[in-house]
């Protein structure tokens, strides 16, 4: 980090869209044709799981921040969400709002805590934290205790589109990941990204430059939880349920699995990652109690041949193998 200056990072944070354009392009094309190939539920889960992904990495690949409980901003969001819609009757679209507005509310009343620590420290406040959510969620009426939350009516999108129909309520689902992922990539690549990384790598150095870091650190972890709000909230209207996984610790190290799995740190890993996990849960589920058994020995494999990620490795020897070209 010898070279960061302010000046640095703003000339690195190149027009993201203009870069990339050619691959999302091509993701928007791929979201319009899965529909005819796959099963409208699954993917929507993958996509709900991908932003929840997405939104995690935004905090670990690019913020350097560890967290052990984002389960209770996925959580909390799909249980506002899921009893406004069943309870109220709110439009699908107001409810998956104030689930995401309470997940950034809560974000940043957790965030304000766990940033006063760093490292394993950060860490387990999170998980800490995360576990009076869970709490929470079994003991308060209104979330249904074991029971969760059932049968939640999709409703009327803005009175008009009828989302029990699994067509357009993955029209839905897919614009809206496709906004959120199109969102989070733009935060990656801007000046804030960049600061973010500087911080990562040096945290010294981005405070001797005159970045308030306390300030940055706070700000991406409520921007995390709020696109993991989204992603949970969306994912209670998928499946008409919220129920107590959505806040369990489980769920907190899924979303760590998914990104590891992809590759930390790089844009579309989190979306492989998620994608894999969500399959190999739905494909290897006629294994019964060894399906756990089959992802570790999966997701050990991957890590063995991919010690970067998936997306990162393949990066990487991209990289490698255009520099030999060139010599």
């Amino acid at each position: 980090m010898a070279d960061v200056n302010p000046i640095s990072i703003h000339k690195m944070a190149a027009p993201y869209a203009q870069k990339h354009i050619y691959g999302w392009i091509a993701f928007a094309i791929s979201l319009c044709i899965a529909p005819f190939f796959f099963y409208p539920i699954l993917l929507m889960k993958i996509l709900c799981f991908a932003l929840f992904a997405s939104a995690f990495n935004l905090m670990l690949g690019f913020g350097g921040l560890l967290s052990f409980g984002h389960a209770a901003f996925f959580g909390s969001a799909s249980y506002v969400s899921a009893y406004l819609a069943k309870e109220w009757g709110l439009d699908p679209a107001l409810s998956v709002l104030a689930g995401t507005a309470i997940a950034t509310i809560l974000g940043a009343a957790i965030g304000s805590i766990a940033i006063r620590r760093e490292g394993i420290y950060f860490a387990m406040i999170t998980l800490a934290l995360a576990q009076l959510v869970f709490f929470a969620a079994l003991q308060l009426k209104f979330t249904g205790g074991e029971d969760g939350i059932q049968s939640v009516p999709r409703g009327m999108l803005f009175g008009f589109i009828d989302l029990s129909d699994n067509g357009q309520m993955y029209a839905f689902v897919a614009v809206v990941c496709f906004a959120a992922l199109l969102f989070v990539q733009r935060i990656a690549a801007s000046p804030f990204g960049q600061v973010l990384q500087a911080i990562r790598d040096n945290e010294t150095r981005a405070t001797s430059l005159g970045y308030r870091v306390d300030r940055y650190k706070l700000l991406i972890f409520i921007l995390s939880a709020t696109l993991s709000g989204l992603a949970g909230a969306m994912k209670s209207l998928v499946f008409q349920l919220a129920s107590l996984t959505d806040v369990h610790w489980s769920t907190s190290g899924e979303v760590i699995l998914m990104v590891i799995l992809g590759g930390i740190g790089t844009s579309s890993g989190p979306v492989v990652g998620a994608a894999l996990i969500v399959w190999m849960q739905e494909y290897l589920a006629s294994f019964g109690a060894w399906v756990m058994v089959l992802q570790g020995m999966i997701f050990v494999a991957c890590v063995l041949a991919f010690r970067r990620g998936i997306i990162g490795t393949l990066r990487d020897t991209s990289s490698f193998m255009s520099r030999c070209l060139k010599m």
